[in-house]
């Protein structure tokens, strides 16, 4: 066999994540005893040889990654941020975690401490109201390991982990139409993001696909729950109001919940409501809120892994992937059910 085999090869052979040959080359005590004897002797075996790169980066870098989440209070990012922890715990690494609260200059400013710390590798979501991305292209540009997840940019050449935001969207909305629903409002999030974009994109072609007009004026960036109510109480009393509603998160949902209640319309049966992203929020209304699930937990693995692919070396440096995390839709009281 060459001798340049990698950590892929070697977790190819054995049937294991490349992550787990990482962590037992490295004699991680997460990995049982015979299984980290067993890789150790297959890699001496095959000559295997650690990345000279990979172990470059190290020696000048911390042992530590960097993760920015755009806010702790998102049940989805607190769940995204405890499968990046146990994954980098486990293959013997320590995570820097900043908030930058949905704001640009707060990224900026957390991007330039996490160089100053020298971290070994940054994983990250875009803040709402970025656009510019340069903080992100001067990590790039000096080889730092970057992987985004959730929202995502598209303008630069990283590895990124999305939940599958189409199809839960397109699922969310066709449920609706089936159970009757033919005006169905949808609150998004800002729509240069690639999430907003994906769902709009869903919440269109389940439209489409059942011959509904899209209406323009249907679609809202609202993303709060304050927000929520102020605009549902403006569309319901409207003579030719909304009967569903698709939010964007669970607490625009609940928004959108009770402003019906208070309008006095029963839900489901004058309005059907789902939204994206479940939470304990969506399981303690009355009636508890439809919600498309995306296990945040797996987002932040999925992540890790993808990082460290890179920072161990078993991946070479202009080598990107993209993970895709499947949904999956939970119907609730908010919704009718198929006859």
């Amino acid at each position: 066999m060459s001798p340049h085999i990698t950590i892929k090869d070697i977790a190819k052979a054995m049937g294991c994540a490349p992550s787990t040959v990482s962590r037992a080359l490295n004699n991680s005590p997460n990995i049982s005893p015979s299984v980290r004897e067993a890789i150790q002797a297959y890699a001496r075996e095959h000559n295997y040889r650690p990345n000279e790169f990979a172990l470059s980066l190290r020696n000048n870098r911390s042992n530590t990654i960097g993760v920015i989440l755009p806010q702790m209070v998102h049940s989805f990012f607190a769940s995204v941020l405890s499968g990046v922890e146990k994954t980098a715990s486990a293959a013997g690494y320590n995570i820097l975690v900043a908030q930058s609260n949905e704001n640009y200059e707060k990224e900026v400013s957390i991007i330039e401490a996490f160089r100053k710390a020298k971290v070994c590798g940054v994983i990250a979501s875009l803040a709402k109201t970025t656009s510019d991305y340069t903080h992100f292209r001067r990590l790039i540009d000096e080889e730092v390991p970057l992987v985004f997840y959730d929202r995502i940019c598209t303008e630069l050449n990283t590895s990124r982990v999305v939940v599958d935001d189409y199809t839960g969207a397109f699922a969310a909305v066709e449920h609706m139409i089936v159970t009757g629903c033919r005006k169905i409002a949808f609150f998004t999030s800002p729509l240069h993001l690639e999430i907003s974009k994906n769902r709009r994109n869903g919440y269109v072609d389940a439209l489409r696909k059942h011959r509904i007009e899209v209406c323009n004026e249907m679609i809202h960036e609202c993303d709060t729950r304050y927000e929520a109510r102020q605009l549902t109480l403006q569309l319901i009393a409207q003579e030719d109001r909304p009967d569903a509603f698709f939010a964007v998160n669970a607490d625009t949902a609940a928004g959108i919940l009770y402003a019906c209640k208070d309008a006095g319309l029963r839900v489901p049966e004058d309005v059907s409501i789902c939204g994206f992203s479940d939470n304990e929020t969506a399981r303690s209304t009355e009636p508890r809120l439809s919600m498309v699930d995306q296990p945040g937990e797996a987002v932040g693995e999925g992540a890790m892994e993808l990082l460290l692919a890179k920072i161990d070396g078993n991946e070479e440096k202009l080598v990107y992937k993209n993970k895709i995390v499947k949904t999956s839709l939970i119907l609730r009281g908010s919704t009718r059910e198929v006859e």
